[in-house]
């Protein structure tokens, strides 16, 4: 389960969204709703326990990348785990671009 690092049982404004450890079919929608919720701010999800990134998954963070920028907001991922770095660089992306979006000319 996503989750926000929580204080006396409040999610804490500005805290990273906590990434289960495997992201595939069954997290997709989950994850769509958490980072759908954390809209309209600055987004920072923690990924060090992440061990399998499916492509639903990844599509959806590619999502959030887009509205992010065209909101003028910027998301990234933290401690990205070694097997998701490795993952992401199979498609071409490091933990740091996967959540950047450059606009196509």
């Amino acid at each position: 389960m996503l989750r926000a690092e929580t204080t006396g049982g409040a999610a804490m404004t500005g805290t990273p969204l906590t990434l289960d450890a495997r992201l595939d079919l069954r997290a997709a929608g989950p994850l769509a709703q958490a980072i759908i919720a954390r809209r309209g701010a600055d987004l920072v999800m923690d990924a060090h326990a992440v061990d399998h990134l499916g492509a639903l998954a990844f599509q959806v963070l590619r999502a959030a990348a887009k509205t992010w920028a065209e909101d003028g907001h910027t998301l990234g991922l933290a401690g990205a785990s070694a097997e998701l770095a490795d993952q992401l660089a199979l498609l071409g992306f490091t933990p740091d671009t996967v959540t950047a979006w450059e606009a196509q000319p």
